[in-house]
Formats: C-alpha cells, structure tokens, sequence
C-alpha cells in the first residue's frame, strides 16, 4: 500500500488517464457532475475507474483526499 501525500496527477495517472497539466484541464472542462450525482458514479469513468474510486473513499484510503478534491474540481 502506498502512503504518503497524492496529488491530482498521480490520480489521473493511477485511473489511467492524462496526467499532465495540460490534460487535466481538458478533463476538467469536458466533464461534470450535476446536484447530487456521485463521483464514482459518474457515466464518464470505466468500471475499473469507478472501482478505484469508491475504494478509495470507502477504505479511506490515503487517495480519499485527493479523490475529494476532484469531486470539487467536477462541480466547478
């Protein structure tokens, strides 16, 4: 198990998606969750994306933080 502090390209990285600046921002631009919609939810993540990312909240892991935070970054 890894520890330590993640940052939102190391996510976009372990989901197996674009890491660099640059397409996070294309990410972030094209994609969004409305009201009540559940990240892991999302229709945009695969299966194993959307895997990931109920773990890592489920466990509270120490990728809940950074998953949290691209939460946020999908309601903008």
């Amino acid at each position: 198990m890894e520890t330590g502090h993640h940052t939102l390209n190391d996510l976009f990285a372990q989901l197996g998606l674009g890491s660099d600046n640059e397409a996070i921002e294309d990410f972030l631009t094209r994609h969004h969750l409305s009201g009540e919609e559940k990240l892991a939810g999302a229709a945009f993540w695969s299966d194993s994306q959307r895997k990931f990312l109920r773990e890592a909240i489920l466990a509270d892991s120490d990728w809940c933080e950074i998953v949290d935070e691209l939460d946020v970054l999908l309601r903008h």
